[in-house]
């Protein structure tokens, strides 16, 4: 299984990206998706998730300028960022709970894209 990021990129505070990242491979169906963030020197931490049903969780610090979305026909799950400040600056990363054929669940991660929000 494949998790692939795209989206990432140099952005004014107060502007907007959208993430997104497309699984592939032994798939049967996958159950949460999320985003994670680790800006250098920090931890990681999750930034939203959402569930096959389309449940969704946010941090703290990103409600309310955050959506997270999924197309599970496409395997896919998107972030979309608004209001962007310069403490998001960070590597973004997805992961997914991933049962495959064998209907054995794993998680998997996807390989990060840089998020940098600077005037």
């Amino acid at each position: 299984v494949q998790l692939v990021e795209s989206g990432g990129g140099l952005v004014q505070p107060g502007g907007s990206l959208r993430l997104s990242c497309a699984a592939s491979g032994n798939i049967f169906s996958i159950n949460t998706m999320g985003w994670y963030r680790q800006a250098p020197g920090k931890q990681r931490e999750k930034v939203a998730d959402i569930t096959s049903g389309g449940n969704t969780n946010y941090a703290d610090n990103v409600k309310g300028r955050f959506t997270i979305s999924r197309d599970n026909a496409k395997n896919t799950v998107y972030l979309q960022m608004n209001d962007l400040k310069p403490e998001d600056t960070a590597v973004y990363s997805c992961n997914a709970d991933v049962i495959g054929f064998s209907k054995r669940q794993y998680g998997y991660w996807g390989q990060g894209t840089q998020v940098t929000v600077s005037s």
